[in-house]
C-alpha cells in the first residue's frame, strides 16, 4: 500500500493506523499547494480533490476521505480490533464518531489553516467553535473511558488525536478539558503515534 500524506495533516491518522497494523507500506509526502508529491508525481491524478489522505491499495485501487481510508485499513486486519465488525451497532457508533470528527471537529479548525489571517473578532468566533466541539469530546470521556468508543483504541482515536493535537499549534487552549488533555497524552505515547510523528518530521527520534 502507499499513503499520500502531508506532515501533521489529517492523513497522519492513517499513518498511525498503518503503524498499529504493522503492515508494509510506502509513504509519499504531498505538497497540496502545488499538487506535487515528493516522488515527483501529479497528486491530482491520484486525488482529483487535491487533499490528503489518499491510499493506494495493494490491488491498485485509490481510496480518499479519512473515514473511508481508516475503516478500510481496519477491515484488512479485523483481529487487530481497530474497528467493530460491520453490521453491528458498535460499527454504527464508530461511523457516527468518525462523521463528527470529520464534519465538526476537523472543520472547526479549518479557518486556522485557510491562509487568511484572523482578526481578533474572527479568531474569538473560531476559537469558540473549536471549544464547542471539544466539549463534546470531553463529555464523551466523562464516564472514565480511555478511548472514544470505550476501553479499546480504534481508528476514531487516531483521527481525534491528530485533530486535537492541532490545538497546540494554533494556540487553542485545552486547559478547560482535563479528560481530553489526558486522552491526547495517552495516544501521543503510543509507539505507532511516535513512529508516525518521527517519520513526518514532527518529532525528533530519541538518542
Amino acid at each position: 500500500m502507499k499513503l499520500y500524506y502531508k506532515p501533521g495533516a489529517c492523513s497522519m491518522a492513517s499513518h498511525i493506523i498503518l503503524n498499529e497494523l504493522g503492515v508494509s507500506f510506502e509513504l509519499d509526502k504531498t505538497d497540496t499547494d502545488t499538487n506535487t508529491t515528493e516522488a515527483g508525481g501529479d497528486f491530482l491524478r491520484i486525488s482529483p480533490n487535491g487533499y490528503v489522505p489518499a491510499l493506494v491499495t495493494n490491488d491498485g485501487d485509490i481510496i480518499t476521505e479519512n473515514p473511508a481510508v481508516l475503516q478500510y485499513l481496519a477491515d484488512q486486519s479485523p483481529d487487530a480490533g481497530l474497528a467493530p465488525a460491520n453490521g453491528t451497532l458498535a460499527r454504527t457508533r464508530l461511523q457516527e464518531t468518525l462523521n463528527f470528527l470529520s464534519s465538526e471537529l476537523h472543520t472547526s479548525f479549518g479557518p486556522f489553516f485557510s491562509g487568511v489571517e484572523l482578526d481578533d473578532a474572527r479568531r474569538k468566533k473560531v476559537d469558540a467553535g473549536v471549544q464547542r466541539r471539544v466539549t463534546h469530546v470531553e463529555r464523551s470521556l466523562a464516564d472514565g473511558r480511555d478511548f472514544l468508543l470505550g476501553d479499546t483504541f480504534t481508528v476514531a482515536d487516531a483521527y481525534a488525536y491528530v485533530v486535537l493535537n492541532w490545538a497546540s499549534f494554533v494556540g487553542v487552549s485545552l486547559d478547560a478539558y482535563p479528560k481530553t488533555q489526558a486522552y491526547v497524552a495517552r495516544i501521543s505515547a503510543r509507539p505507532a503515534t511516535i513512529k508516525a510523528m518521527i517519520a513526518e518530521g514532527l518529532m525528533e527520534q530519541a538518542a
